[in-house]
């Protein structure tokens, strides 16, 4: 897959993998992250979850998880210029995005005191297969513009 960085191509390719992370984003978060999270803070903090989301939450979870996108894809595109539209493409591009983001945000959470290391390591191995098959849902969308 070699060729230039096409804007509109990108653009379409995040939005249809968006769906994707944004039902993985939502569940990792109701089903893993709050519950761990409700348990950590007990009552000293209130955890917004599906019974008290309201329009602002949701767009900001819009904009994260298009963000996350945006970089998933985008990396996948880089990879996939060196590699080519592979495997290892999307292994790298989606172990490398929940690395630096996902990864990242965990261990300042808990290096602030904000979290425990043992939700890190229950919640980071469910963010690698979402962004995993993020880049796959990539792949497929760049390799289909192709023919």
């Amino acid at each position: 897959m070699k060729g230039p960085f096409e804007i509109k191509q990108f653009v379409i390719i995040t939005l249809i993998t968006s769906i994707w992370i944004h039902i993985g984003e939502t569940a990792r978060a109701m089903f893993v992250a709050f519950p761990r999270m409700k348990a950590f803070f007990g009552d000293r903090i209130n955890i917004i979850g599906l019974d008290q989301i309201d329009i602002s939450h949701a767009l900001i979870w819009g904009v994260w998880d298009t963000l996350l996108t945006a970089v998933l894809v985008f990396i996948f595109w880089l990879c996939a210029q060196a590699f080519g539209n592979n495997l290892k493409s999307i292994f790298i591009s989606g172990t490398v995005t929940s690395f630096a983001t996902i990864g990242v945000f965990w261990i300042a959470t808990v290096n602030s005191g904000l979290g425990e290391w043992s939700a890190a390591f229950v919640i980071m191995p469910f963010a690698w297969i979402e962004l995993v098959i993020g880049a796959f849902i990539a792949s497929k969308l760049y390799e289909r513009k192709l023919k």
